[in-house]
């Protein structure tokens, strides 16, 4: 029992680790990506760790009081952070496999979207409130289309397990269903990501930052790093459940080939953000209802076994 837990807490603290260090250096590649597109030599790739140092040790302001508000960075991080202990790495068990299935996923993913909007509506600012309803606007429009997304590989492979639901792709190969899936779960990971053309909660020329716009310093670091690791853990559960070929059966080799695929599909998010313009609300909401419909789409070609 003492050997079985040691091993948890060792594949846990090697999930975290993974999301703490390289969600920054995915965020600097972006940077550098678009920074290249549009013609310019851009910031070093190192550069959202010294913007995370740098914020750390800045004095921390609120605009209100409260242990729970206090609490909130610290909290949507843990989040992204237990998100990243639910999903497998290459060739491994997620560390928390035990803990939770699909359900249970889709609920943490939530979590730190949710605290960014309550932490909006909790600055007292106006800027902060309206950010916050955007954010809650797309939130309600972007959670179902992953859930459904993500019920499609479930239905297929006869179970809620992420495990098992990877292991059933792998085994059985590409499929109708399973395709379309996965690019409603894309087009839905560049609103979560809070990308370009659905920045619409942050809108910097409108309304100056959104939620966040009331935070700074050690808080406003957290939050971004949050961010950070959520869309890195994301685009590792689009690639692990929609996209897991080729698998060589080697850890070591498919963590390598894995990181290259998420590496891939944010630098194709970081391309959308650069050669689009922002949407208006109503614009994204009629986008994600075409986007859910196709999600639900992928659902029923999976019920008739395609």
């Amino acid at each position: 029992m003492t050997a079985w837990l040691f091993k948890v807490f060792l594949l846990c603290l090697l999930n975290v680790a993974v999301a703490l260090l390289l969600a920054p250096l995915c965020e600097g590649l972006m940077r550098k990506l678009r920074a290249a597109i549009h013609s310019r030599i851009g910031p070093p790739i190192t550069q959202p760790y010294w913007d995370l140092l740098k914020l750390l040790g800045k004095e921390d302001l609120r605009s209100t009081r409260g242990s729970v508000y206090a609490a909130m960075p610290a909290l949507t991080l843990g989040s992204a952070l237990l998100l990243s202990a639910l999903i497998p790495l290459a060739g491994m068990r997620a560390p928390l496999a035990f803990a939770g299935d699909l359900i249970v996923v889709l609920y943490v993913a939530t979590i730190s979207g949710v605290l960014i909007m309550l932490v909006g509506f909790a600055s007292a600012s106006p800027y902060a409130s309206i950010g916050s309803s955007r954010e809650m606007m797309m939130l309600l429009s972007v959670e179902p289309i992953l859930a459904v997304a993500l019920t499609v590989g479930a239905f297929k492979a006869k179970t809620l397990t992420l495990g098992g639901i990877i292991n059933w792709q792998v085994q059985n190969g590409p499929s109708i269903s399973m395709a379309i899936g996965g690019v409603a779960f894309f087009l839905a990971l560049q609103a979560v990501a809070g990308k370009l053309p659905f920045d619409i909660a942050e809108a910097d020329q409108e309304i100056m930052g959104g939620s966040l716009v009331e935070q700074s310093g050690p808080r406003l670091a957290l939050f971004r790093w949050a961010m950070w690791v959520k869309q890195l853990v994301l685009a590792l559960l689009l690639v692990q459940v929609f996209f897991p070929w080729p698998h060589f059966g080697i850890p070591p080799v498919d963590l390598v080939t894995t990181a290259v695929k998420v590496l891939l599909v944010l630098i194709l998010v970081a391309v959308i953000d650069v050669v689009n313009p922002r949407l208006r609300i109503d614009q994204a909401m009629g986008y994600f209802m075409r986007v859910g419909v196709s999600s639900l789409a992928a659902l029923a070609f999976a019920v008739i076994g395609k």
